[in-house]
């Protein structure tokens, strides 16, 4: 795209109610992955003041104790003290969990696709993660904000947080960035002498701490802070905010900046597609921009209940490639079993890996198989770049 323009993508820090639901039920999914790595989970997590309600449907062969799990991730994102107005060893927590239906089994047990949808796969070299700059930038605030946290470095910051970035764009390329939004939730100890809002000291300590080791290098005199712009985020978490699994759908892929299939990531086993193949999806266009066959490349696939093979794949380079979209379809088809039980043993989807994607983003995380570039140089070879 020619000319300048802005983009904004948002993240979620780990103790904000949607993403505590998620780590709940992508802890569920590893619980029952570790000791039966076949095991079908459909996990979905409730959470409200003082209650957490875990549902949806599991067939397994092992046994996992809901209550300790959940009381043990709670534990973990930091909700130890009624001071965030959510306690872990206090709050009630429902299990409501049932069997998974046969009739989705049947075509599941053969090899189809665990459900019908479109997913989204996308890599850009603007970033070495080869990800989108502003979301990659967002995460990078929020997990921030739990580090400096949890070091005790700033003693007042609880679990919540939310941040956002907009970057300017010339020509395609990031140039700047133009404003930082970070709200934070924090205890009374920084309120000024009015109760309403955080003093001037705090607001820019959390500038100087939290934002500027991420930003500092891509900033400039123009670059515009909001810290917790009603004043104060003393009330927060599940105490004043309800969260649900998977409602965090676009902070959990590219922040924005390409379409969305539609379906959620966390509580589900990777028979289901609309998680397994948007990581492969990912998995595919990463190599084909490392592979330097386009600078940008977005990938969508679609499947239904049952079926093996994919519907249809769309490939969209931007105008950057340097072969024709419909050669690297064909180059897709040929390096990529894009089957679901081709997906799962490219990528080892059987093993419990899935609550560390549940904060901060499932892709431009190095750890994550899916974010391996193994096949850029057969990618390279074939397509003759």
């Amino acid at each position: 795209m020619k000319g300048n323009y802005f983009i904004t993508s948002e993240s979620v820090g780990n103790g904000h109610p949607d993403k505590v639901c998620d780590q709940i039920s992508d802890a569920v999914l590893d619980a029952v992955l570790k000791d039966d790595p076949k095991g079908r989970v459909a996990c979905e997590t409730f959470i409200s003041a003082g209650l957490v309600i875990v549902g949806g449907e599991i067939t397994t062969t092992t046994y996992v104790d809901v209550h300790k799990l959940v009381r043990g991730v709670l534990t973990d994102i930091g909700y130890t003290n009624q001071v965030y107005g959510f306690d872990a060893s206090t709050c009630a927590i429902l299990n409501a969990i049932n069997r998974q239906s046969p009739d989705i089994s049947q075509g599941v047990d053969t090899g189809g696709a665990g459900d019908q949808g479109i997913m989204y796969g996308y890599a850009t070299d603007e970033t070495k993660s080869l990800m989108p700059l502003p979301i990659t930038l967002a995460h990078a605030i929020v997990k921030r904000i739990e580090d400096v946290r949890k070091s005790k470095e700033l003693d007042y910051l609880g679990p919540d947080c939310k941040s956002q970035i907009t970057v300017e764009y010339v020509d395609g390329q990031p140039k700047r960035i133009d404003t930082v939004v970070i709200a934070a939730q924090h205890t009374e100890k920084i309120l000024d002498k009015t109760g309403k809002k955080i003093t001037e000291k705090a607001r820019q300590e959390i500038i100087d701490v939290v934002a500027m080791p991420i930003v500092g290098k891509l900033m400039d005199k123009n670059t515009k802070f909001y810290i917790n712009q009603t004043g104060k985020f003393v009330v927060g978490g599940p105490q004043s905010d309800t969260g649900v699994t998977g409602r965090k759908i676009i902070v959990d892929t590219y922040g924005g900046i390409v379409p969305h299939g539609g379906g959620a990531f966390s509580g589900k086993d990777p028979t289901k597609v609309d998680r397994s193949a948007a990581y492969m999806a990912r998995y595919i266009t990463k190599n084909v921009v490392a592979a330097g066959i386009a600078n940008k490349c977005l990938i969508q696939l679609s499947y239904v209940i049952g079926k093996a093979e994919p519907l249809s794949i769309f490939v969209d380079t931007f105008g950057t490639g340097k072969i024709s979209e419909e050669k690297i379809v064909a180059l897709i088809r040929k390096n990529f079993d894009l089957t679901p039980g081709g997906i799962i043993k490219t990528l080892d989807l059987r093993k419990p890996v899935f609550r560390r994607t549940a904060a901060y983003g499932h892709f431009g995380n190095a750890a994550f198989r899916w974010e391996k570039t193994d096949v850029a140089a057969k990618l390279k070879k074939d397509a003759g770049v």
